[in-house]
């Protein structure tokens, strides 16, 4: 009597389900990069009214930014620290996550990225403060760090006063 070869069963998938699932997964994109590749700023950026009458200040660390050099084309990795006192607005954390990958795929330098998300979450937010770091990882044993504050001060350079 002969009997089944037992790699050859192996072979054939255990459920319809899964290879049709498996095949589908492979010819379109998966949910969560469909909503990376359609996420705009203007229109996704969801804001929730802030009810509490106390100043306090928000921290949010995103830890995996990633944008592709303008130059090389290399990816580029930061720490992303948001910070702000909420004056009417809070931003929804799942859509600061969205916002902060739809840079994945973009050719945008370090300093272009973080005052580009910058000043769409103080235009959109509009607190009362906001300081926005990027820890961007080393890259040619250059360690890069950005930041972007509303109260930040520019000395005035001095006229020259002749004597």
């Amino acid at each position: 009597m002969p009997t089944k070869n037992p790699s050859k069963s192996q072979n054939k998938p255990q459920n319809k389900l899964l290879s049709k699932n498996a095949k589908s997964t492979k010819q379109s994109n998966r949910y969560g990069e469909k909503q990376i590749q359609n996420f705009t700023a203007q229109k996704d950026l969801e804001l929730w009214q802030n009810t509490a009458p106390n100043d306090y200040i928000i921290k949010i660390t995103l830890p995996e930014f990633c944008c592709l050099c303008p130059r090389s084309g290399y990816p580029d990795f930061a720490t992303l620290r948001l910070e702000y006192i909420p004056d009417k607005w809070l931003v929804e954390l799942k859509a600061i996550k969205l916002y902060i990958n739809s840079f994945m795929s973009r050719h945008i330098s370090h300093e272009a990225s973080i005052n580009e998300i910058y000043s769409t979450l103080k235009s959109k937010l509009k607190p009362k403060w906001i300081k926005l770091t990027a820890e961007f990882n080393p890259r040619g044993n250059v360690h890069t760090t950005i930041e972007v504050r509303s109260d930040l001060v520019v000395p005035k350079k001095p006229k020259f006063q002749k004597a």
